[in-house]
């Protein structure tokens, strides 16, 4: 190394804590590492040019002090980082949200389609559509505070984007898990409230009033039926209920599905 280089260059550590070791290769992974840097640098920007996404962090600390994404790193830095705090009390640490996101709401991108059916089966309000663009997806979580929640890793490096998750697995079984598991939800899980189709609420409906549009065989063994408010899909208990019945038990309850 030149003498030119020892000036030019700076140097500080990291520590990745939990999932963000998901977005670093395995050599920084679990493990304090240097990195070295040039110029005047953010600890948002340095974090997000190492792999990860700022919507992934909740709290920075730099020399065991808790900073803002605006932090200017400085030479010889130890910065240790972490994901979102759901079950810990942190109170008396700056974190980079006010709150857990509790009364979440998702927006997803356009390969999550079958994630969107499982998250709408457990009662959460889920917005996707097969056309959205990143634009449109960003400007709507910014818009209708939607977490987004998407498996492209780019999406969640715009400046502009305050609410966001990496889905780490493919399977989409294993993706609802992960994201139940991740935002703690087992608790607000209310399973059969929303439409599967179009995200709409569903309200209790007679059976004289849809009479008329039930199939012979449900006229006969239903009587209990549900309306989505928004695209007027009628629901009932029939077989494939049962068959979500036990899939949301297993998700409300670990079971089966790791």
């Amino acid at each position: 190394m030149t003498d030119a280089h020892t000036k030019k260059y700076k140097k500080c550590w990291f520590r990745f804590y939990e999932e963000l070791n998901d977005f670093l290769p395995p050599s920084k992974r679990k493990t304090k590492f240097q990195h070295e840097f040039s110029g005047k640098v953010s600890v948002k920007d340095m974090i997000e040019s190492l792999g990860v996404p700022h919507t992934e962090i909740d709290l920075i600390l730099v020399n065991s002090s808790s900073v803002g994404f605006e932090y200017i790193v400085k030479e010889g830095d130890f910065i240790s980082v972490y994901p979102e705090f759901e079950s810990f009390d942190i109170t008396g640490v700056q974190k980079l949200r006010p709150k857990p996101l509790r009364n979440l709401k998702f927006v997803l991108d356009v390969h999550l389609g079958t994630l969107t059916g499982y998250l709408r089966m457990l009662g959460f309000d889920s917005l996707w559509h097969n056309d959205l663009t990143d634009e449109q997806i960003v400007d709507i979580s910014l818009k209708e505070k939607r977490t987004i929640l998407t498996r492209d890793i780019g999406i969640l490096k715009r400046t502009n984007v305050t609410r966001g998750y990496w889905i780490r697995n493919t399977n989409p079984l294993k993706q609802i898990s992960e994201v139940v598991e991740r935002f703690d939800l087992r608790k607000l899980i209310k399973e059969f409230t929303r439409c599967i189709e179009c995200n709409g609420r569903l309200i209790n409906i007679s059976k004289k009033k849809v009479y008329d549009k039930l199939p012979n065989k449900v006229k006969q063994n239903q009587n209990k039926f549900y309306v989505c408010e928004n695209c007027n899909k009628i629901y009932w208990r029939g077989t494939h209920y049962e068959t979500m019945r036990k899939l949301v038990d297993k998700i409300k309850y670990k079971s089966g599905i790791s």
